[in-house]
């Protein structure tokens, strides 16, 4: 594998659909790389015989599922860098804000066995309700089901929910610069976070940070949730500390409308959770996004997941209780609606859900 030949799988991943020498020559020009079609071609036959692309009649070459695993674990070198570019893509693609509440969000998605489904509602029915997700929504297909969202394999599920990187696009059309820095590990003890004890840069990275963290199984999301202690995945992101009081402002004329998490604002010049920011901006932590998917790994029901996966319009999303509703049981759902309500009775001020509310848009 040859950068000219990752290129070519490149595209051929990003257009979905078969593509002849002359169009995926065209397509690499739009990206500033000089082919001819006799070259193309070449090197098109040594990827057929890699087994990464096949041919599709006269339609032109289509990448296989081997091409595409080869796109995310061979040639690191021109994928450092990658994330935040998609970061930064779906930031300005999203929509979804105060003065469009029906417009575009970005999910991450988990695949379920369907055997596992009610399993995995009964776990995104305490997830979602905690201060632990971005929203109390998500989307549910299934295997054949005819979505342009997303496509679930032969017996798998597929449930998307909130990316955090959402909010990125809500801050950015309110005119307010945000820099996604770093993703890690916050531990939370009785329901505070009190520090990061590992993190990863997003720029140095080929892969979401927040993505391997989860999937070296180092977080603790249920226990956070259930019994207020826990490791939990967490990203560090900074804005311009002239910024604070419009980005809080956001964040309040979005509440009413199902977007929460936890959002930790600094002080400037001042860490935050133990991160320096950079001169002239703040911290911000968001608790929220991934670790819902995270929780669904931890409870044994998710089969893979990917962060920031695809655009869906909000209104596609459906809340927790018409998911329950949807997918468990009478007798089920009232089973989860009482543990729900036990865990989140406030009997006395240090009781853990009100103090993860009170710390929602708190200035460390």
């Amino acid at each position: 594998m040859n950068r000219t030949m990752f290129s070519i799988l490149s595209v051929l991943d990003k257009e979905g659909a078969p593509l002849g020498s002359s169009d995926i020559a065209s397509r690499l020009g739009r990206q500033g790389t000089d082919l001819s079609e006799r070259t193309i071609r070449y090197y098109l036959k040594r990827l057929d015989e890699a087994g990464y692309t096949v041919t599709d009649g006269k339609k032109g070459r289509k990448i296989t599922a081997g091409g595409r695993m080869e796109l995310k674990q061979g040639y690191v070198s021109d994928r450092v860098g990658f994330i935040i570019n998609r970061i930064n893509n779906l930031s300005f693609l999203s929509d979804f804000g105060p003065d469009n509440i029906r417009g575009k969000v970005i999910l991450n998605v988990t695949f379920v066995p369907e055997e596992k489904l009610e399993a995995a509602i009964g776990v995104l029915g305490v997830v979602l309700r905690s201060p632990y997700s971005m929203s109390d929504r998500a989307i549910v297909v299934r295997a054949g089901e005819r979505s342009p969202i997303i496509e679930a394999p032969a017996g798998m599920v597929a449930i998307g929910t909130m990316c955090s990187i959402t909010l990125n696009g809500m801050l950015l059309k309110s005119g307010i610069p945000i820099a996604t820095k770093l993703g890690g590990l916050v531990e939370v003890v009785d329901g505070r976070p009190l520090r990061f004890t590992s993190v990863i840069s997003y720029e140095g990275s080929s892969v979401p940070p927040l993505e391997i963290l989860m999937r070296s199984r180092m977080s603790d999301v249920l226990g956070a949730v259930e019994g207020g202690s826990g490791l939990i995945l967490g990203s560090y992101r900074e804005i311009p500390e002239n910024s604070v009081l419009d980005a809080k402002n956001v964040l309040d004329r979005m509440a009413p409308h199902g977007f929460g998490g936890i959002v930790l604002f600094g002080s400037p010049g001042e860490s935050l959770l133990g991160i320096s920011p950079t001169d002239g901006k703040v911290g911000l932590v968001v608790l929220g996004g991934l670790n819902v998917n995270a929780a669904l790994e931890q409870a044994g029901v998710g089969r893979g997941s990917q962060a920031m996966a695809t655009l869906c319009d909000y209104p596609l999303l459906s809340s927790i209780e018409a998911l329950e509703k949807a997918y468990l049981p009478r007798k089920e759902q009232t089973s989860l609606f009482l543990r729900y309500l036990s865990r989140t009775r406030e009997e006395s001020d240090d009781g853990y859900w009100s103090v993860l509310r009170a710390l929602k848009q708190m200035t460390f």
